[in-house]
Parts: C-alpha cells; sequence; structure tokens
C-alpha cells in the first residue's frame, strides 16, 4: 500500500473478459473500509459515507475504535484490531456502531489482514447493516423452501441454456436428479419430439425480454414414457440490478388433469353437436334409403372412417316372417359411406344388395341380441366374423381396419338392422364415449326408419287403392285419348286427384278431372266418391255447371273436404266444348297447326265450398285440336311461381309432332320432380277427323 486510499491489483491481461459489475452488493449495502496496522482508517469508499454517514475526509486517518464504536466496546474492538494484525487471524462480528447523526445502527463486520506490495500489512474489512442482511436471509430462506417444497417444477437456464439450477418438481418430472442436470445442455434433458419448439421459445424469451406465459404443451418424459402428459409452461428472462442477462427460469406445472377435463368437456360438447347435427340432418323424408344415406354422412368422417347401415330384409315387408331366432340372418345394404377408406366401400356392400350372415357374425350377433359390439383391437379372427366373406375380410386387413363398432337399429322393441362402423390407420381405437353417440344416433334413425317403413306400407295401400278407383277408359270413337296418373313423390302422400272419359247421350263425351284437397287412404276414399257421383250426374244429361252445382252440394257433406274440378262435354257433331270449372287450373288448348294457349274460363270456386254458382263456357274443339286437362301436382312447387310454371307447360306442348301417349311422357319427364312432387292427373282429348 503506497499511499492512503488508494489499492491496486493486477488482474492480468491472459483470458480477460470485461462485463458488466453485478449490483448485487449494492442491494445489501456493502461497504469496503481499510485500516492500519495501528488500527486507523486508510481507505473509505463510498458504501461506506451511506450507511455510516461520515465522508472520507472525516474518517481517513482515525481509529475506528475511537470513531465508530460506542466506550463500552471501545477496548474490545482495540484488542481485536491488535491481535488480527499481529496473527493475521481474520475477524468478524456484529457491533453496534455509532453513526454521525448519532444514531446506533448494528453492524455486520469482517476483517483480513492483506499485504502490500512495501511488505506492510492492512485490514481490509466489508461492513453490512445487519436489519438489511437478516432480510436478505430471510427472503433467501423462504426462496429456498418454496422453491424447494414448490409442486411447481422451476429451472435456471444460464444464457448458453445449461442447467444452473432445478427444483425436486423438475427432477420428478424429467426424471434425472438435480446433479445430472446441472451444466448439461438444454437438448440433452428434454424429450427429442419437443425439443424444438421449447428451445425456440425459451431463446426468443432471452432474445426479446418477453416472458411467455401459460403455453400448453403435450408430450412424454422419461419419468413416465407410457402416458401423454399435459404441462403448463412459463419462461422468463433473469437480470441482475443492472440489467444484465444472467439466463432463464422456467416454471412448468402438470395441468394433465386439467387438461383431460377441458379434453373431455370439449369432447361432450362436440358429441352434443354431432347429436344435434343428426337430429337436423337424420329423418328429413319418410324414405328409408335416404335416411340410412344421412345416418352415414352423419357418422363420417367424425365417429368413423367406414360406415354400413344393413337392414333386415323382413323389416322391410310387413308380410315377410321376422328373422330367425337362429341361422343366418339376410340384410339389404341402405348406404355406405367412407373418408379415407374408400378402397374397402365394396367390400362392406353396395346399395340395395342383399347380403347374408351367418349366426357367428358379428351383424347378426348384434341385431339379435339388441346389445351393441365393440371390438376395439380387430384381429384376422374378428375380421372373418366382421366381413362378408374371406375376399373382402382381407381387403379390410389390407386397409388397415383396427376398430369395429357394431349398433342395432331398433324401433318399438323390433329389430330393424345394423350400423356397422370402422376406423383404421389414422383414429383410434372406439371407446364408452364412441359407443354412446353412435347409441344416440342409431336411436334417432331407427325411429325415423320406423316412420319410413310404416309410411311406406299405408302409401302402398292408398296407391293401391288410388289406381283401383281410377278407370281404365274406352275412347270413344270420335276422339282420341290418352291419361295418366303419377303418385306422389316420396316426400308426399298420395292424394285424391283423378281423371275420367264418360260416354254420354248424342255420341257426346264427358271429359274430367279433379283433385280432393288432402293426401292418404281417406282422400283416395273420397275422390272415388266423387267419380262416381260424377259419372251418376253425367248420365242425367246435365250441363257441366249444374253438374259441378250438385257435385257442391255431395263434397260439403263430405267435411272436411274440398275439391277442385273441371268438366268438359265435347260434342263432335257441333265442334264444340262446354267447360265448366270449380277452382281449377285452366285446361291448355292446343289448335291444330297453332300455338298452345291457356283457356281463359270462370274459376268458380272449388267443390264443398257451397252457396257459389258455376257457370258453363263454350269453346271450339275441332279435329287435329289438342286439350290437356291436368292437376296442380304437374305444375305447381314450392320453388317457382306459378305463372312461370304455366309458361313451361305451354312450351312442352308447343313444337312437337308427338303422340298423345308421348305427350303425357313427355310432361311428366319436364314437369315432375321425381323427388318431391304433389300425385298428377293428366287427360289428353284430340278429336278425330271425321269420315
Amino acid at each position: 500500500m503506497s499511499e492512503a486510499g488508494s489499492f491496486s491489483a493486477d488482474s492480468g491481461s491472459s483470458g480477460l473478459r470485461l462485463e458488466l459489475p453485478s449490483g448485487v452488493q449494492d442491494e445489501f449495502g456493502v461497504a469496503v473500509v481499510a485500516l492500519d496496522t495501528a488500527g486507523r482508517f486508510v481507505w473509505w469508499g463510498p458504501q461506506a459515507e451511506e450507511l455510516f454517514g461520515y465522508c472520507a475526509q472525516e474518517v481517513l486517518g482515525q481509529h475506528v475504535a475511537q470513531l465508530l464504536v460506542h466506550d463500552p466496546d471501545m477496548d474490545l474492538v482495540a484488542r481485536q484490531c491488535e491481535q488480527m494484525m499481529e496473527t493475521g487471524q481474520s475477524w468478524d462480528g456484529l457491533i453496534p456502531v455509532r453513526n454521525k447523526d448519532g444514531s446506533t445502527r448494528l453492524v455486520e463486520f469482517r476483517y483480513n489482514r492483506l499485504p502490500d506490495k512495501q511488505g506492510d500489512f492492512y485490514a481490509l474489512g466489508i461492513a453490512t447493516d445487519v436489519s438489511t442482511l437478516r432480510k436478505a436471509e430471510q427472503d433467501l430462506a423462504l426462496s429456498t423452501q418454496l422453491i424447494a417444497q414448490s409442486p411447481v417444477a422451476l429451472e435456471v437456464l444460464d444464457t448458453d441454456l445449461r442447467y444452473v439450477a432445478v427444483n425436486p418438481a423438475m427432477e420428478r418430472i424429467h426424471g434425472l436428479s438435480a446433479k445430472d442436470h446441472l451444466g448439461r445442455g438444454f437438448r440433452e434433458v428434454l424429450p427429442s419430439d419437443s425439443v424444438d419448439a421449447s428451445e425456440a421459445a425459451v431463446r426468443e424469451v432471452l432474445e426479446t425480454g418477453r416472458p411467455q406465459v401459460d403455453r400448453y404443451t403435450i408430450g412424454r418424459t422419461p419419468a413416465d414414457p407410457d402416458n401423454d402428459h399435459a404441462w403448463s409452461v412459463s419462461v422468463y428472462r433473469l437480470e441482475d440490478p443492472n440489467g444484465q442477462v444472467l439466463g432463464v427460469a422456467t416454471s412448468v406445472v402438470d395441468v394433465t388433469d386439467r387438461h383431460g377435463a377441458i379434453t373431455a368437456a370439449a369432447q361432450a360438447r362436440q358429441r352434443l353437436a354431432q347429436i344435434a347435427e343428426g337430429s337436423a340432418r337424420i329423418g328429413t323424408t319418410l324414405d328409408m334409403n335416404q335416411t340410412a344415406r344421412e345416418l352415414a354422412d352423419v357418422a363420417v368422417p367424425e365417429l368413423a372412417g367406414l360406415a354400413v347401415v344393413d337392414v333386415l330384409d323382413s323389416a322391410l315387408d310387413d308380410r315377410r316372417p321376422a328373422t330367425p331366432d337362429s341361422g343366418p340372418a339376410l340384410f339389404r345394404t341402405l348406404a355406405v359411406k367412407a373418408a379415407y377408406l374408400a378402397e374397402a366401400t365394396g367390400a362392406v356392400g353396395t346399395p340395395d344388395q342383399l347380403v347374408s350372415y351367418d349366426a357367428d357374425r358379428l351383424p347378426t350377433q348384434c341385431v339379435r341380441t339388441g346389445q351393441p359390439i365393440v371390438v376395439t383391437r380387430v384381429d384376422e379372427w374378428d375380421l372373418a366374423r366382421i366381413a362378408r366373406d374371406a375376399g373382402a375380410a382381407a381387403v379390410l386387413a389390407s386397409v388397415g381396419i383396427h376398430s369395429y363398432l357394431a349398433m342395432p337399429l331398433a324401433a318399438q322393441g323390433r329389430p330393424l338392422g345394423v350400423l356397422g362402423l370402422m376406423r383404421g390407420r389414422n383414429q383410434p381405437p372406439f371407446n364408452a364415449d364412441d359407443v354412446t353417440l353412435a347409441g344416440e344416433l342409431a336411436s334417432r334413425t331407427a325411429v325415423s326408419l320406423d316412420n319410413a317403413r310404416l309410411y311406406q306400407s299405408v302409401r302402398n295401400t292408398a296407391v293401391t287403392l288410388q289406381r283401383s278407383l281410377l278407370p281404365q277408359p274406352t275412347p270413344p270413337e270420335s276422339l282420341e285419348i290418352a291419361t295418366r296418373y303419377q303418385p306422389a313423390g316420396t316426400s308426399n302422400e298420395v292424394g285424391g286427384d283423378w281423371f275420367d272419359v264418360i260416354p254420354l247421350a248424342e255420341d257426346k263425351t264427358a271429359l274430367v278431372v279433379g283433385d280432393v284437397m288432402g293426401s292418404g287412404i281417406d282422400a283416395a276414399a273420397t275422390m272415388g266418391r266423387l267419380r262416381t257421383a260424377t259419372a251418376t250426374l253425367a248420365d242425367l244429361g246435365l250441363p257441366p255447371a249444374e253438374v259441378l252445382q250438385r257435385l257442391d252440394k255431395i263434397t260439403a257433406g263430405l267435411d272436411p273436404y274440398i275439391a277442385t274440378c273441371i268438366y268438359a262435354e265435347y260434342d263432335p257433331h257441333s265442334d264444340r266444348c262446354q267447360i265448366a270449372v270449380a277452382g281449377h287450373l285452366p285446361p291448355a288448348l292446343t289448335p291444330a297447326g297453332g300455338l298452345p294457349e291457356l283457356l281463359d274460363l270462370p274459376s268458380g270456386a272449388p267443390l264443398g265450398v257451397g252457396g257459389v254458382p258455376f257457370e258453363t263456357a263454350t269453346v271450339p274443339l275441332r279435329p287435329g285440336d289438342q286439350l290437356v286437362l291436368y292437376t296442380d301436382g304437374l305444375v305447381e312447387t314450392r320453388r317457382d311461381a306459378i305463372d312461370e310454371r304455366l309458361d313451361l307447360l305451354l312450351r312442352v306442348l308447343d313444337g312437337h309432332d308427338l303422340s298423345l301417349e308421348e305427350t303425357c311422357d313427355r310432361l311428366l319427364e319436364t314437369l315432375c320432380d321425381p323427388d318431391d312432387h304433389d300425385d298428377v292427373s293428366v287427360l289428353i282429348a284430340r278429336p278425330r277427323p271425321r269420315p
């Protein structure tokens, strides 16, 4: 030491790296002082001035005991200084210090004897306020215990992403002791399948200082290699009080249970959404094939990679005997749908194909027991019981079918068929939740299938009745006649449309087309009664308006039914046709060599309204002219305006050199949607040339 207050140290130049100093000592308020061999101050650092209140000029040359120590402690401090200088033994202790302002502060001192360059000795001391030190110790102890006992896994990485510290919770997650962590790199500890994303996140925090909080990650660690875990990861950059970056700290919370609950809730919401979607999409029509296709569309791909709907052939016809309790079962495939397993569709059947399954086959067992059958892991033996034959089983194996679910379709205690679901390589095995969802969809579908089956049975009866009540007219010598009756499309019931050709006296002919408003067997029966009444009234030789007047009274007694009708009486001797209309659409007349037109006739009121008179109009009807009578099912739709449809009717009738039969077919083909139309009656009459 050459002079008071001046120190030097040769740090050397080899490998020297200059860095910003730490701010920890500043936080603790550590003061540095130096004493000569006589116990006088020869160095007084800036922190000492802050701690004791004296500046360097006031202290240098003063004895430590006389300046800072109270009288009772002065001798003890003086002896300790002398002993340290004589023996070189370090000294530390707590001393009540007298500050410049007269207050007393308990300070912890630590002194060591050191030589200077001239061979003399001095004592280098550091001093810290005891209250500040004790608080730091308490904070450190608390932090240490919290970190050690915390269920939250904590780790500290340096700027090279090497482990500096981990707590026991992190040891348990990684399956490594703290010792095995320290000094190892980030990539040496984390699983390889997640290290890239994790390292990128940590480096971003290290570079930007912006923390990443509650970032979810899912994976497995050596501590539990067989099960997935979910963790909430937060990463923060560590800096000292001067802002120097020290590294990053990561907190990891195992949220597997919470993640599982959230996932289960999301799956439950998804199942409810699928059930709601199924309720909206399944059973939109009273057609079994369409209903089966709707079920398959809902099931694929959300529930399965491949779906097949097989219905017992006996369920399609009430007259057939029920499926026996033993032996093979005969199914008819109604729908097949595949997502990524399209090449396997042919192996499970094609729509409208009959397939017989033996008693040991899973579809047969499912429909007979009424219980779902789940095969979570399909093997070769299972495929043999699922597929139609050995070739189909080989196809299913080749596309990777690994899980199978058969769900019975039953309504009102009656088995109808089975829903078969299969999953391939890209989907997990079926579980209990899948069985529940499939059961909901199957039960709703079964009700719709049963309704469609019953409807089809009733509809067939009504169509049979309707056709039996319609005439098989014999054309008179004066007229060419063509007629058609087409039942309603699959979305509607049979109605009460009819036509009739009635021979009258004096070579006249009555042409009638009518439509009972309503549907079903009752409407068909009412139609039969009105047709019989019309034929009876026509035999009386009444004019068309009078016929309708009397039919109106008859219909009024058939409450709640009303009907529309057009009654035309053709006289070949006068080439005239008298027509009366009861709320019916106007007939179309195509003059020979002319353009078709709608006849402008008094429309009248429908039959059954009562009290409204009808009028008879007379129109020419010469040989070669064509008169078309029809019911509203030919031209009315839900989508198009009636005027547009009537214009289309006239365009179909225009410019075609067709026979009457061909004209009837052309009208039905052009104007009727096969799946969505009311029942239709058409009557076309053309006077023959007179000899």
